[in-house]
């Protein structure tokens, strides 16, 4: 399988994805505003991963993910605990 971006979703910190997700949801800033003020391509990357938020589970239900084990990892289980993530990270801050 041929990749153009070869990281796996797994491998992404999941707290800094959540950290651009709430600045994106909560505090409104939009995806455009967070991509001119990251500080690296990997910053980029995750205000991208941001994205899948957006979209239902049928949509992102049979992507496929370029890891080591793709049998295993599906982009709806990062989403689901990325998604978690949030919600814990909201509640402590209430």
């Amino acid at each position: 399988m041929t990749c153009h971006n070869p990281r796996c979703l797994g491998n992404y910190d999941f707290d800094h994805i959540a950290f651009f997700a709430i600045k994106r949801f909560v505090e409104g800033c939009n995806t455009m505003e967070l991509l001119g003020a990251a500080k690296s391509e990997l910053e980029k990357e995750e205000i991208a991963l941001v994205c899948c938020l957006h979209l239902d589970d049928d949509a992102i239900g049979d992507l496929n993910l370029c890891c080591e084990s793709p049998e295993t990892c599906k982009a709806i289980t990062c989403r689901k605990k990325l998604k978690t993530l949030i919600r814990e990270r909201l509640a402590e801050n209430s």
